[in-house]
This record gives C-alpha cells, sequence and structure tokens, in this order.
C-alpha cells in the first residue's frame, strides 16, 4: 500500500513537470513569433494563439493593473505555471503524505497520531488555499469561476477577520502572510504533540 502511494506521487510528479515544460515551450514559440512578427493568419500562428491566448489574456489583465507592458505576459504565463506547478506537487504530497501518515500510524497502533496526520494535513492544504487565492489576484481570476469561488469560501473565515485587523501594505494584503504563519505555529504545535518523533510530510 505505502509503495502505490510512493508511485501515485511519482507519476503525479513526472506529469506536473511535463505540463510545465509543455507550457513553457509554448509560451517561448509564442515570444519568438512575437519578436521576429511573424504573419498573424499562418496556420501556424493562428493554432500557437489559440493555444496561448486562454493563458495569455488573464496576465496581460493582470499586468495592466499593475500599469506593466502587456508584451511580458508570456514571462508571467512561465513564471506563474513554475509556481502553480510548485502548489500542485504541494498538494499531492500534502494528500498522500496525510494517508500514508495515517497508514502507518493505525498499523501502529498510534491512533492519537493518526488524527494528528489528518490535523496537520489540512491545515498543511489550507495553506495551500490562501496561496491559491493570493494567485488568484494577482491575476484577476474571475470569482464566477466555480474553483475559485471555492477557495475564497473556505478562506473566507480566517482571512476576512485577519483582513479587518492587519493593515493593509499599500496594495498588498498582508492577512494572508499572518493566517499563514497562524497555521504555521498550529501544524508546529501538532507536530511537537501528537506526532512527536513521527515523519510529517514524506514526500515534501
Amino acid at each position: 500500500m505505502l509503495y502505490a502511494i510512493a508511485s501515485i506521487y511519482q507519476a503525479l510528479s513526472y506529469l506536473i513537470i511535463i505540463a510545465i515544460t509543455l507550457v513553457i515551450l509554448l509560451m517561448t514559440v509564442r515570444l519568438i513569433m512575437n519578436a521576429v512578427d511573424v504573419n498573424p493568419f499562418t496556420k501556424l500562428a493562428i493554432a500557437v494563439r489559440r493555444m496561448s491566448d486562454p493563458l495569455i489574456n488573464p496576465a496581460r489583465r493582470a499586468l495592466m493593473n499593475f500599469a506593466i507592458l502587456p508584451k511580458y505576459a508570456p514571462l508571467i504565463v512561465i513564471l506563474l505555471a513554475i509556481l502553480l506547478g510548485w502548489l500542485a506537487t504541494k498538494l499531492a504530497a500534502s494528500v498522500l503524505s496525510t494517508v500514508m501518515g495515517v497508514i502507518i500510524a493505525i498499523k501502529a497502533g498510534a491512533f492519537p497520531a493518526a488524527i494528528g496526520y489528518v490535523i496537520y494535513g489540512l491545515l498543511s492544504l489550507y495553506t495551500l488555499l490562501i496561496f491559491i487565492r493570493i494567485i488568484c489576484s494577482w491575476i484577476s481570476v474571475s470569482y464566477a469561476n466555480r474553483f475559485v469561488r471555492f477557495v475564497y469560501e473556505v478562506t473566507d473565515p480566517l482571512l476576512v477577520p485577519l483582513q479587518r485587523m492587519v493593515p493593509r501594505a499599500g496594495r498588498f494584503d498582508l492577512s494572508a502572510l499572518v493566517a499563514v504563519l497562524i497555521i504555521w505555529v498550529i501544524q508546529v504545535t501538532v507536530a511537537g504533540t501528537l506526532l512527536r518523533g513521527l515523519p510529517l510530510q514524506p514526500f515534501s
């Protein structure tokens, strides 16, 4: 069972790397086409635009909000792809580490540790959702998107009260960083009590 979980994590890691690589290649082609001023009506140019526009357009809107030239959108997409790939890897690691930890704890008869793994894993997932919310706010993803709406609804109970208490630093909302710090303190407490001496994130 544990070997199967490890194999799933490895397969997911490879898929994420492949997805990031494909995005980087697509954005590189788009940058080259823009630089050499390729005829936009060729089949290749049309195909590249169709594949890249859904990724580039949100980045352009985000750059315009920060008064940055939209021509840098492909570079921003590459950076976001790497960041989202990292988040996806951390998400897979968190879920599978929690499952593996619970299995190990139950086999050892350490039921408090099993509860500790569940709490620790849920807190890790919550932290990742906060980071995803930050990214969505940067690139101005519509709240109409179901996943974005889910992220906001889940993180609002912690972030909304903090937003009232924590002052903003210009355009930057520091409440998310405070929330991550609070979650980290709780995780340290769980690790030092329920999970003392046990591996926290085997896949991290």
